[in-house]
């Protein structure tokens, strides 16, 4: 029997009621909730709606402007199941969910749903050890994290504008797995308003005040180059994500004045320009000086100690969400083909970074994000048959 016919587990009932009573204590303040007549279709009705079967999964490049909701879910399988047969059911269940075919979107218009599904190094290894993957994170300084809260053997990464859907798709998800994955957390986020750093590109300001996100591969051949996994077969179209949970120290960042936080990232509040100058998109002139011989980007600022040509890397896909529990922070992923590029330059910006003394990670994983799927390929199938 399909388990959409069952009925709801405990969890999704709770999670999917609390959003349809939102939703409905919403409606109730309307000023024009005497008035009868349609209601106004939402944006999240009208919006267009996101494929998720491709070369690659949905979530990482589409929709271009990432969606400002995210539900962030990590588990662990069962040691005995089989992750084949789970993922191609995910798959399914993830087609019907963004078609909006699915009963347990609970009549939610899916919008741009998107659904993108990770697996952790303890899921790749057996498949190969040197495999793209494999590896686990390695502990960096200013860490609080509870065992739980590192690693992980899958990744469920829900976004959405309308946020009423992320909890509805992640119960159906989790009551297609059933008892065979255990939840370790879940973290959702916001993403502000986007900022136009560029022709096409566009960056949300972080709980900081800042743009975030200017930097990245942007253009096809940067992603073909730095993004997507080009091989072995199984994991090409794939690419490596990087989840950090962080805290931040929200207070004692604004008693800085405007000029020493902009000393911190290096560039300024108002507009994202780098601290030497030129446009927003420009990449900071690392060996310009004032007259007296003070560089303009400060030596531990942030877009110094990060910049990847100095580490010596390519270029991270960064997609940061604000989040106010369990603490204000940021829920920090980046979508890289080599997993160096995040360890090299975490490294770098550990010896002396202006930016993490206000910072505090307090969940930790990196996951495989599966090639892309459709009728014929499983989700997964390259990887484990």
């Amino acid at each position: 029997m399909n388990r959409a016919d069952r009925h709801p587990s405990r969890r999704a009932f709770l999670d999917a009621t609390g959003a349809t009573v939102a939703a409905g204590l919403i409606a109730g303040c309307s000023s024009d909730s005497a008035r009868p007549g349609p209601p106004a279709p939402s944006a999240a009705a009208m919006a267009t709606t996101v494929p998720a079967t491709g070369r690659h999964q949905a979530g990482v490049t589409l929709p271009q402007s990432a969606q400002r909701n995210l539900l962030a879910v990590v588990a662990d399988l069962d040691t005995a199941v089989a992750p084949g047969p789970l993922l191609a059911e995910l798959g399914e269940t993830i087609r019907a969910l963004t078609a909006g075919s699915d009963p347990r979107l609970l009549g939610l218009s899916p919008g741009d749903l998107t659904v993108t599904v990770g697996v952790g190094p303890r899921l790749v290894r057996p498949a190969g050890a040197a495999l793209p993957g494999a590896a686990d994170l390695p502990r960096f300084s200013r860490e609080r994290i509870a065992p739980p809260a590192r690693g992980g053997d899958l990744l469920i990464q829900i976004c959405a504008d309308d946020a009423l859907l992320l909890p509805v798709v992640a119960a159906a998800l989790l009551d297609q797995a059933g008892d065979r994955v255990r939840e370790r957390w879940r973290q959702s986020g916001r993403r502000g308003a986007n900022v136009s750093v560029a022709e096409g590109v566009t960056a949300p300001r972080n709980l900081l005040g800042f743009i975030d996100g200017i930097v990245g591969p942007h253009t096809t051949a940067e992603q073909e180059r730095d993004l997507w996994l080009a091989g072995p077969p199984a994991v090409a179209g794939g690419t490596l994500a990087v989840l950090r949970r962080m805290e931040l120290d929200l207070t004692r960042f604004a008693a800085l004045s405007v000029a020493e936080q902009e000393a911190v990232f290096g560039r300024r509040r108002a507009s994202g320009v780098p601290l030497s100058g030129g446009t927003v998109a420009a990449g900071p002139e690392l060996g310009a000086k004032t007259p007296d011989g003070r560089y303009l980007v400060p030596v531990d600022a942030h877009v110094r100690r990060a910049n990847p040509t100095v580490v010596g890397v390519g270029l991270m896909l960064r997609r940061s969400y604000s989040t106010d529990e369990p603490a204000p922070g940021l829920l920090f992923i980046s979508f890289q083909n080599d997993l160096r590029t995040f360890t090299a330059t975490l490294s770098r910006m550990d010896a002396s970074d202006a930016l993490l003394p206000f910072t505090t990670t307090t969940a930790s994983a990196t996951f495989l994000i599966l090639p892309g799927f459709d009728e014929q390929h499983p989700l997964g199938s390259g990887l484990f048959g």
